[in-house]
């Protein structure tokens, strides 16, 4: 590629993309922040007992604090990435007769498969209640663990995709991709993890 054709790319790219926007990094410093923070409170947590020592040893009020910090960054991001994109450049992704319908039922699809399984798990399943030593007898194998492995990050997922789809921003896409690939490393750290636990719960059984 000669430097006139990456120079068309890039101007191409900063009038769908406005990097000047502060709105911008404030919204993936908050995407990275969630998952990042979370297993580290969590990891800490396991290991020491840092917030259940605050609730008095009581482990479930524990997991229900960290459940409402969770659900309340979670809300505080969300309304950060709306805010950035609104402040991005507006352009039709979609032809004109599937651009309702198509970020409607991503979102849809996104919301229920985010319900669906905090239903199935529970508030201690759902905000790391196994890391305070709240595990579960079984594996939750119903809809929507039937049909994806972890459908709370890729149901997350189709949501941000589904509201750059409705509000026509490509950065909202951009940003989407971003938070694809931050739950994906968080996966990587949070699943072994959390087969660890239950395989030492396993292990003590046995030894019982």
């Amino acid at each position: 590629m000669s430097s006139k054709d990456f120079d068309s790319l890039l101007q191409q790219f900063l009038t769908l993309v406005d990097l000047n926007k502060t709105s911008l990094y404030i919204s993936l410093l908050a995407i990275t922040f969630n998952p990042t923070a979370w297993n580290i409170v969590a990891r800490n947590e396991y290991r020491n007992k840092t917030i259940t020592r605050l609730f008095r040893g009581n482990a479930r009020y524990g997991t229900y604090f960290l459940a409402v910090l969770i659900f309340s960054f979670g809300i505080l991001r969300d309304n950060l990435y709306h805010k950035a994109i609104l402040e991005q450049p507006q352009y039709p992704i979609l032809p004109k007769q599937y651009a309702t319908i198509v970020p409607a039922v991503l979102f849809f699809l996104g919301q229920l498969f985010v319900i669906t399984s905090t239903w199935a798990l529970g508030i201690t399943g759902t905000f790391l209640g196994d890391y305070f030593g709240i595990l579960m007898d079984h594996r939750v194998e119903g809809f929507p663990f039937n049909v994806l492995r972890d459908p709370m990050y890729v149901g997350s997922t189709m949501c941000f995709a589904a509201t750059a789809l409705w509000y026509e921003r490509p950065a909202g896409l951009l940003i989407t991709l971003y938070v694809y690939i931050v739950y994906v490393i968080a996966l990587r750290f949070e699943g072994p993890f959390t087969d660890m636990i239950y395989s030492e719960r396993e292990k003590a059984r046995k030894a019982q």
